[in-house]
């Protein structure tokens, strides 16, 4: 009888369990919304229902990023050199907030640390008979991959943001062209660029804003156009910015500058989108060894070696 009653008195306390988990979640919401309406009595603005609750969400993820913050402090570079390199990177690939250097480090820190720890803990639990050897390979190769994998994805991502930029930048030198020979300035040109593509090149639309932002601010246009180019790290944008640069200085027709350079953009994309064709019949080749041509055998050559085997077992027969 005893044995019995165990699966019953479980399931009691699972539905227990349920219902009482069931009562905290719905007293956490009317909580969230209490607060919400008092913030709203308070301040005299209306809270949307949404935010109140997401609100805690958004606390914990904040004090996770705070801590990787401090934690970068700590364990980061402390050489100006290496910071100012560390930050750039981040820049290139589209990472602009100020402790972005600080929250990377210690996601570094933290990674190394929480794979080697965790490779560690699974070794003395459950894999005891591992060799000392092992152990230390294993414990230092997650710690590298913990370090290493971060920097790993930064440069992918910094890559894909500069292929990007190369994709959008003939589009927005062909209306550079169409404005400045319109009669805008090219400060207004840059401006003007900046709007239009906000939905067709999102990521030169915000190199131009911030161009923009910095003009409007007092930098020289020579300081802001070399910051432009050291933020992308695009061969192709530094070669026109120091061609703007130049006709700036010397006193050349901006628009015929950027009508031949973007004629010369515009032949780069092609070129570049005709070598990604030229590279398919290779990339598939692959696939069609690995998944096509074996299936392709059995189709094919299946019956006859059905055949074959049923002929040699009737001659074993006999």
């Amino acid at each position: 009888m005893d044995i019995q009653i165990v699966p019953l008195f479980a399931a009691g306390i699972g539905f227990v369990s349920v219902l009482l988990a069931g009562y905290g979640l719905l007293g956490y919401l009317s909580g969230a919304s209490d607060s919400a309406k008092l913030k709203e009595r308070v301040s005299g603005t209306t809270v949307k229902r949404s935010d109140a609750l997401t609100a805690p969400l958004g606390n914990a993820v904040k004090s996770v990023v705070d801590f990787f913050g401090r934690l970068g402090t700590k364990i980061g570079p402390t050489e100006t050199e290496e910071i100012d390199k560390g930050r750039l990177r981040l820049i290139q690939a589209g990472m602009r907030k100020p402790d972005s250097y600080k929250i990377f480090q210690g996601l570094k820190g933290f990674l190394a640390v929480g794979l080697a720890g965790g490779f560690l803990l699974v070794r003395f639990l459950f894999i005891e008979d591992m060799s000392i050897a092992m152990t230390a390979f294993g414990t230092v190769t997650l710690a590298a991959v913990g370090v290493y994998g971060p920097e790993y994805w930064l440069s992918k991502k910094i890559n894909r943001r500069k292929l990007a930029v190369g994709d959008e930048l003939p589009d927005a030198l062909d209306l550079l062209v169409v404005c400045v020979e319109s009669g805008m300035g090219l400060d207004q040109a840059v401006d003007r660029v900046c709007q239009e593509m906000k939905n067709s090149g999102p990521i030169i639309s915000s190199e131009f804003k911030l161009l923009t932002l910095e003009l409007r601010a007092g930098k020289a246009r020579i300081d802001a156009l070399r910051s432009l180019a050291e933020r992308v790290g695009l061969d192709d944008l530094n070669s026109l910015t120091s061609l703007l640069i130049q006709a700036d200085a010397f006193g050349i027709s901006v628009g015929r500058t950027l009508r031949v350079y973007s004629d010369a953009m515009r032949v780069k994309r092609s070129q570049r989108a005709e070598e990604k064709a030229a590279k398919m019949p290779v990339l598939l080749l692959l696939p069609l060894v690995a998944f096509i041509l074996p299936t392709l055998f059995v189709a094919i050559l299946g019956p006859a070696v059905i055949m074959s085997m049923d002929m040699f077992l009737k001659m074993n027969s006999h």
